[in-house]
């Protein structure tokens, strides 16, 4: 429908017409820009010229029905008492005295009008849907507008998508944060719902980034959630975390972990710490610019195997929406401007007591990135550091022996010893038969139990922990020890289907 222009004016012509006295009712979304009045009486003689009246009288609703060239906008619906007359010719909409005009704009989940997700796109005001979303955050004396319009204004991204980044995407995009990020490059499986409660059954298989995305714009519209579909390394990791106010720290691994904590401080900016495993969990505040970094509480990782990972050692399905949700507390004081943070400070909560304790962290004078004189100045290889380079590096060639080899070692009845260190919970779901049970810890005392002349085919979950066993036997003399590559994992996706997986 055109109107003729943003300059509608009455003429001389108009004001010799008979005019009808006709009720326009304002929707609840555009009342504030007309005097918080549910209705105005105007009198016209056609649709056109009552509008043109309307925003004569109330100027602030002009660009919220008009286009630049004057058109009615293609989200407002305009109704003569029960009619749709929004594509009747222009000259077609003649009104009489009684007539009801109802301006409808395009509604969207639910009471969330287009309108206002219009005005919910601007950074500088709370529009009366989020006013009414962050209610409760807005009567808080430490928040309040100023403190949500800071939220809307701000930046965060998860690094993770899992047991700890599911309850960040959930609180953080339901408390306002204007632009979410999340990197994640990994499918959903089937042992993540025991506590990913982001995802579903019927969303195994799916990308964990896309159902993470699609479950925002459910919890809430107004998130601008930015997906990153990549590993982080050492290439891209500066170029992704800085444009964000502030990272957070979901990983489970220790090279990634070491990435994110240097790459935070290269770029001067806070990073959230958090770390699970069986029923304890861990969580602090890293920022270099006023306390410690990850470097000054543990200057090196772990030899590779040692501290087995959440897939190896397993999780209290609760304690990730634990950690989690105070990470997602720590994120929200740090867009807020808060100073009370867990910065050199470390909260270890153990579950099985249901005990917090706090310890004290120091910066370190003589970290090697964030000390008095640093020498790491720009990112290296942290598989290298952490001392991990796929099971093809950690041992050589000729101490490895792939699922298939083995496979045809035992259908051609060869004698070999399965020794298999996992742990007994792990023995129980599922092993290899003629298998003896030896976990990691108890290798060193019984090794007594094992004939150096044996071919020895050592395994575990995924290859890690064996590989560590495997170099500990050859240094012993055991020179025909192998390790498994995969593990029994591996086995039991292409050789034993059948086989339970964990």
């Amino acid at each position: 429908m055109d109107f003729g222009g943003t300059n509608l004016k009455y003429n001389t012509v108009l004001a010799k017409r008979a005019m009808a006295n006709v009720r326009i009712i304002i929707p609840t979304p555009l009342r504030q820009y007309a005097g918080n009045r549910d209705a105005v009486e105007v009198e016209a003689e056609s649709v056109r010229e009552a509008l043109t009246d309307l925003v004569e009288r109330h100027d602030q609703l002009r660009r919220h029905l008009f286009s630049e060239d004057g058109r009615l906008r293609n989200f407002v619906n305009v109704y003569v008492n029960e009619e749709d007359i929004r594509y009747l010719e222009r000259d077609g909409t003649s009104l009489k005295g009684g007539d009801t005009i109802s301006i409808v704009p395009s509604i969207a989940g639910g009471s969330f009008s287009l309108m206002d997700r219009l005005a919910a796109k601007r950074k500088d005001v709370l529009s009366p849907g989020e006013i009414k979303r962050y209610s409760r955050h807005l009567i808080l004396p430490e928040v309040g507008m100023a403190g949500q319009l800071k939220l809307k204004q701000s930046s965060a991204l998860i690094i993770g998508a899992g047991g700890l980044g599911v309850p960040l995407t959930q609180y953080l995009s339901a408390a306002g944060v204007g632009r979410l990020g999340i990197v994640d490059f990994d499918v959903i499986d089937e042992s993540n719902l025991q506590r990913q409660v982001l995802y579903s059954t019927k969303d195994v298989g799916r990308k964990k980034l896309e159902v993470a995305k699609e479950r925002v714009a459910q919890i809430n519209p107004n998130v601008d959630v930015q997906t990153h579909e990549t590993r982080l390394t050492s290439d891209n990791a500066l170029d992704i975390l800085k444009d964000y106010d502030v990272i957070i720290d979901g990983t489970d691994n220790f090279p990634t972990r070491y990435l994110v904590n240097d790459a935070s401080v290269l770029l001067q900016k806070p990073n959230v710490y958090g770390s699970i495993f069986r029923f304890e969990g861990q969580a602090s505040v890293f920022d270099a610019r006023r306390g410690p970094c990850y470097r000054c509480l543990y200057s090196q990782p772990p030899p590779p195997g040692l501290v087995p990972s959440c897939a190896e050692g397993g999780v209290l399905g609760v304690l990730p929406g634990i950690i989690g949700s105070i990470q997602a507390i720590e994120t929200l004081k740090l867009l807020l401007g808060k100073e009370d943070t867990l910065i050199g400070r470390l909260l270890v909560f153990d579950a099985l007591q249901m005990k917090f304790r706090e310890l004290k962290l120091r910066k370190n004078p003589e970290c090697p990135i964030c000390g008095s004189n640093p020498t790491i100045k720009e990112l290296i290889d942290y598989e290298e550091f952490c001392g991990l380079r796929g099971p093809s590096e950690r041992v050589g060639q000729e101490l490895q022996i792939t699922v298939d080899a083995l496979k045809e070692r035992l259908d051609q009845r060869h004698e070999v010893v399965l020794l298999d260190v996992r742990e007994p919970m792990e023995w129980e779901i599922a092993h290899l038969d003629r298998a003896v049970l030896m976990p990691v810890g108890e290798v060193p005392a019984r090794v007594n139990e094992l004939n150096t002349a044996d071919e020895i085919v050592v395994y575990c979950k995924t290859g890690v922990r064996s590989a560590r066993i495997t170099n500990f036997l050859r240094e012993l003399g055991f020179r025909k020890a192998k390790n498994l590559v995969g593990g029994i994992d591996e086995w039991a996706e292409k050789v034993e289907p059948e086989m339970p997986r964990y």
